[in-house]
């Protein structure tokens, strides 16, 4: 497998290049702490001991090579529950993950297209965002 031998970001994505002179790159959104990270902490990475994964320790954040090269899918912003969030951003996405009992990380996921979440899962986000609007209708 190839190994990674530096890291970079730009305004919207993560790179790497690998010791077999390729170049690979993701959408922050599939790394939402990075995505949310500033860039000194961005910056602040190690290249794992066989050089197949990356380390930001401040952030408790690790990636494996193969989410470069394996996951090949840009976001879909047009999914239903991207364009909830969109029409709502005051929502709180830690918040709203917490509530329905899933990880905020995968929540953004979601909503930024880079993993779509079964009929099930949809609609429980749904169920409980109905919940909440009815809450503030009782205000």
């Amino acid at each position: 497998m190839e190994k990674i031998i530096k890291v970079w970001f730009d305004s919207r994505r993560v790179y790497i290049e690998t010791d077999a002179a390729k170049v690979y790159s993701r959408p922050l959104e599939a790394f939402p702490v990075l995505l949310e990270a500033n860039e000194e902490d961005r910056l602040d990475y190690k290249i794992g001991r066989f050089g197949d994964d990356i380390r930001w320790p401040s952030l408790d954040e690790d990636i494996h090579i193969s989410s470069f090269i394996e996951e090949t899918a840009e976001p879909d912003y047009a999914n239903d529950i991207a364009i909830i969030f969109a029409q709502f951003p005051q929502l709180n996405i830690s918040e709203v993950a917490r509530s329905i009992g899933i990880n905020k990380s995968l929540l953004s996921k979601y909503i930024y297209g880079i993993k779509k979440p079964s009929e099930k899962r949809k609609q429980e986000i749904v169920s409980y965002l109905h919940s909440l609007g009815r809450g503030l209708m009782a205000i």
